[in-house]
């Protein structure tokens, strides 16, 4: 009989890539969502006909307890949640309440519908609803230590950090209140030609793309000297699934142990299309954080000691593979645009 997965943020990058990583395995995959008519379902339109979904929000408890109940899951992966950092100053209120309470609500969902109480703890991991929380390197933030293990101090330098950090520690108290099979991936920046236009990746390699086709002539980036470990999304999800399958919950830290500059990226995907980003990147102080996180580095020892995962796609050849994407996506966009035109006409 196939494993059951529900996966909170299943229109979102990581969860597009864990829904075609779990039914490759064999498994049923369910998606929460707000409504059918899910404008950001594109990322798994492909995979409509193989995937379930079921209506639920993370900040409405009941629905989250009915999705649970009706899907009866063997794993259930929260990757849901306002992953655009800059917002969470903005939105702050807001980023909580999804980011933090979410994750205490899928909690509470998953205790209450497999019966757990503190008298009445999980006694094994057999026949258990799985739960993996999505945590982040941004609750690392300002880092007491270089680069950062399972056991370095939280620092985060947002809101969003601090609601991630908060999601951790529930996931962290459930499982040894209730004897819940949870754990936590504390996943470092991880990218991919699905990753929103927002994030500062997505953002250069569609300049670039947009740039030599001659569309628009400048990129307008904040601060350049920033470090982050950047990894493929299609890497990390393994990571996800090998987490669930270990014989006791644990929390693990997933990166590739290798810092790049924000100027390192804009290079790469500059070269790669044979252009000068010295001729095309401006720089806007408005896009500078307030309270900037400079330097981000994964130790995934434990990782790869204990779950056998090791990263495949490097930095280089990730940029490399946006770019790529990026300049199919504009020159069929403006492909589409022309013939809307000679239509018009």
């Amino acid at each position: 009989m196939s494993k059951r997965a529900l996966i909170t943020g299943i229109t979102g990058q990581d969860g597009s890539y864990l829904a075609e990583h779990l039914l490759a395995q064999g498994y049923r995959v369910f998606g929460l969502t707000r409504g059918q008519s899910n404008p950001r379902k594109v990322r798994v339109s492909r995979l409509a006909s193989e995937l379930e979904f079921v209506d639920g929000d993370l900040m409405d408890q009941g629905s989250l307890v009915s999705a649970v109940d009706s899907v009866q899951p063997d794993e259930v992966y929260n990757l849901g949640a306002i992953s655009f950092v800059p917002m969470s100053w903005q939105q702050a209120e807001l980023v909580t309440e999804v980011n933090a309470a979410g994750v205490l609500r899928m909690l509470e969902a998953i205790r209450i519908v497999s019966g757990l109480s503190p008298n009445r703890a999980a006694q094994t991991a057999s026949g258990q609803i799985r739960f993996y929380q999505a945590s982040s390197s941004e609750m690392f933030g300002k880092a007491a230590e270089t680069p950062q293990r399972e056991t370095t101090l939280f620092h985060p330098r947002s809101p969003y950090g601090a609601a991630k950090a908060y999601g951790h520690y529930i996931t962290r108290n459930y499982r040894e209140s209730f004897g819940m099979y949870a754990v936590s991936g504390m996943l470092f920046n991880h990218e991919s030609p699905r990753r929103g236009s927002e994030f500062v990746t997505r953002k250069i390699t569609l300049a670039v793309a947009r740039i030599k086709l001659g569309l628009q002539d400048t990129l307008a980036l904040g601060n350049l000297d920033a470090l982050r470990d950047w990894g493929f999304a299609g890497d990390y999800v393994r990571a996800m699934h090998l987490m669930l399958q270990q014989p006791d919950g644990d929390d693990y830290v997933i990166g590739t142990g290798e810092m790049h500059s924000v100027r390192e990226a804009v290079e790469v995907a500059f070269d790669h299309v044979d252009l000068d980003w010295r001729d095309h990147v401006v720089i806007d102080q408005d896009l500078v954080r307030p309270a900037e996180v400079e330097i981000l580095c994964a130790d995934s020892s434990k990782a790869q000691e204990t779950l056998g995962w090791k990263p495949e796609v490097d930095f280089g050849g990730l940029m490399r593979m946006m770019v790529d994407s990026d300049l199919e996506c504009v020159a069929r966009e403006e492909e589409y645009g022309d013939l809307m035109a000679a239509a018009n006409w």
